[in-house]
């Protein structure tokens, strides 16, 4: 059995900035609402896992684990509605990106395409992420003991779920389990480092398009007004001479 949940070196350098998110009443919603969704999500992808699995022990542990995920988005969603009942706060600012996507998932994993000792590692590193995590969120909402609650509630599980995964994977394989967790581990980072570079992509692409914008765009406006200068005012007359019918396409 591994221990319990500890917070990653990367989290708690990061500390000042969850603080500062979760001291926002509507981000406080916004990342309750957006854990809600991913661990429903999360639920759904587990519980085709149990129905796929060949192994008995599995398919009852992943059921357990689905039937988790799927109370704790049914928390966070409840929670996240009851703050924004009480709060004034417009679409526009609740649902505004905020610089920590909070939640775990499975990442788009392809769960009836893995088999199981993969998943089970997956899980493990993704449920201990979130164990470390959820420990920092429990105490920056001391203020709302409702919500402390929950996440207290939450973090049992997913100590529970970090260790029970890390157990099976010892199970099913015995002689490189270790070397399991380090490739999810890799593969997890991997997926991090290519959304971070998407992230940034968007970002600076963005930045490019507004620089070439505002740098372009006036010399265009300014020969078009001299153009324009150059042309008589008014109508255009027509000579008489012109016998076309006007009518007539030709």
């Amino acid at each position: 059995m591994r221990p319990l949940a500890r917070v990653a070196p990367l989290d708690r350098i990061l500390r000042p900035i969850h603080r500062w998110v979760w001291a926002d009443g509507d981000r406080r919603v916004r990342k309750l609402l957006a854990f809600a969704e991913v661990e429903s999500d999360g639920g759904r992808d587990i519980l085709r896992a149990a129905e796929v699995t060949p192994d008995p022990l599995l398919r009852r542990l992943y059921l357990e684990h689905a039937i988790d995920e799927l109370h704790h988005g049914d928390l966070f969603r409840q929670r996240g509605a009851a703050l924004l009942r009480t709060r004034s706060t417009r679409v526009k600012t609740l649902f505004n990106g905020t610089p920590l996507p909070g939640g775990h998932g499975l990442d788009d994993l392809s769960v009836q395409d893995e088999p199981d000792h993969r998943l089970l590692a997956f899980l493990h590193v993704a449920e201990k992420a979130a164990a470390g995590r959820f420990t920092i969120y429990r105490d920056l909402v001391a203020d709302d003991p409702q919500t402390r609650a929950i996440f207290e509630e939450i973090l049992r599980d997913e100590v529970f779920h970090m260790n029970y995964t890390y157990t099976q994977l010892a199970r099913v394989m015995p002689h490189s389990y270790r070397r399991q967790v380090w490739q999810a581990r890799a593969s997890r980072l991997s997926k991090r480092c290519l959304r971070v570079a998407a992230a940034i992509g968007s970002v600076m692409g963005a930045a490019i398009l507004t620089l070439i914008y505002f740098a372009l765009l006036p010399p265009f406006v300014w020969l078009a007004k001299r153009a324009e200068q150059r042309e008589p005012p008014g109508w255009t007359p027509i000579a008489r001479t012109r016998d076309d019918s006007p009518t007539s396409q030709y």
